[in-house]
């Protein structure tokens, strides 16, 4: 752990807890939009922690997280160093988007690039202030807009370190989930860093058993690391998968689940239908394989090829 981490332009000793705000630009109106970054420091020598969330504007549980925690003051580290970003893309959280005003996702800009998109260059911005200083850290996510994802740990499970702390996080699945370019993990692992995608619930609405089981999870991971002196024990044990594969409409109609989120269900069983309007038509949806339900898309009108059910195994 270094002496001094200085972001954006402010130097934080050991010891020291700073509030410091990144300025990524200005609305049209002049508006200055910046991103707060909290710093928490221990006196003692240790690993640095990230924990973020707001990467998509519109996914509020991973915020209410680290909101929560800091509130309660449950950041202040043994040893080591936290940082703490609630919302990473202001500019989605203010207009309930998952992307920046130009379309882009953030979550496929890194590493970025100073003169490039308004999403580039947020993700640059980051990379440069706060990624030197990290180890490890947990990126904090929710399913899409009615689409909603059962509390999960998602990381690349061929790597020690990464299953080491999935398993400290004790989620109640764990998921082997490849890199995908221009991600926030894939720059990160180049690095030789270790960061955690943490799922739950669905974009903007609170999922309060995934917020406390991620505080509980943070927390766990937390005490492994040698930050907080104890963490609750999970609430049920962890599921590893290796694989997983989507349910996806073959009609458009109306889609009606008969499972739930976190279920298991067997090869071939029928997991929903879709009907038309009209009552003249009804589709039986069979389950591809044997699994559990890790994500259920809650948009009962959908069109054909909609992503419907995330089964994983």
């Amino acid at each position: 752990m270094p002496e001094t981490i200085k972001i954006n332009g402010v130097s934080i000793d050991r010891g020291e807890k700073v509030l410091t705000r990144l300025v990524i630009s200005k609305l049209p109106s002049g508006t200055v939009i910046d991103i707060p970054v909290y710093v928490f420091r221990s006196v003692h020598d240790g690993p640095v922690l990230l924990l973020m969330a707001g990467m998509h504007g519109d996914e509020v549980n991973g915020t209410e997280i680290i909101r929560r925690m800091i509130t309660k003051k449950m950041l202040y580290p043994l040893k080591g160093t936290i940082i703490a970003v609630p919302i990473l893309n202001i500019y989605g959280f203010l207009n309930f988007s998952r992307d920046v005003p130009d379309g882009k996702d953030v979550n496929r800009s890194f590493p970025g690039n100073k003169e490039g998109s308004l999403a580039s260059r947020v993700a640059h911005r980051f990379m440069k202030e706060v990624m030197p200083y990290i180890d490890y850290g947990v990126d904090f996510h929710t399913g899409g807009s009615s689409r909603g994802n059962y509390p999960q740990i998602r990381c690349v499970l061929a790597e020690p370190k990464n299953q080491e702390l999935a398993d400290a996080f004790a989620a109640p699945f764990t998921m082997n989930a490849s890199y995908r370019q221009g991600s926030l993990r894939k720059e990160a692992a180049k690095l030789g860093k270790h960061i955690l995608v943490y799922e739950t619930g669905e974009s903007l609405r609170f999922d309060e058993r995934g917020i406390k089981l991620g505080i509980e999870g943070t927390c766990r991971l937390m005490h492994h690391l040698g930050m907080a002196a104890s963490a609750p024990v999970a609430s049920e044990p962890t599921t590893i998968c290796m694989k997983d594969i989507w349910v996806r409409a073959k009609n458009a109609g109306l889609f009606r689940s008969l499972v739930q989120e976190g279920g298991y269900v067997k090869k071939g069983q029928v997991v929903g239908t879709i009907t038309d309007p009209y009552g003249e038509m009804e589709v039986r949806l069979n389950a591809p394989a044997a699994g559990y339900v890790v994500g259920l898309n809650n948009m009962p009108v959908v069109n054909q090829g909609d992503a419907l059910m995330h089964i994983a195994f």
